[in-house]
């Protein structure tokens, strides 16, 4: 492109093209302003619902709830344990029953009978 000084060339009109881009800048402007107005009240609108939701069913609440991690399938699921092994060590039963387990509680949890959960309790070596 030739430059100005050289006279060559139409008057350029950049005074028309100045406004054109300034329209479009202002224009494009207030779209950003309108999408974020738009953006912010559909939050809002969420939050309320999920403010609702977790009033109504927090259990449901919860699996619904968007976590970082991704992972959006049940929240927790009980774990069948039923085929693990408890160890019964005697300093354990001792401590939990120290921190205020009831021997009933502690056989249960163990699988020993009540009577023997108060032996080991009762027997301190």
């Amino acid at each position: 492109m030739a430059d100005r000084s050289w006279g060559v060339g139409a008057v350029p009109t950049r005074f028309v093209e100045g406004e054109t881009a300034t329209t479009r800048l202002d224009a494009r402007a207030a779209a950003r302003r309108a999408s974020a107005t738009a953006r912010e009240e559909e939050r809002r609108a969420r939050r309320d619902a999920d403010r609702q939701l977790s009033e109504s069913d927090p259990h449901r609440a919860a699996a619904q709830r968007r976590r970082g991690s991704g992972r959006k399938d049940i929240v927790r699921v009980q774990r069948d344990t039923s085929g693990y092994a408890t160890v019964a060590d005697h300093d354990r039963l001792r401590a939990l029953a120290a921190r205020g387990a009831s021997a009933e509680a502690l056989a249960a949890a163990f699988g020993m009978s009540t009577e023997r959960v108060a032996e080991i309790v009762a027997d301190a070596d």
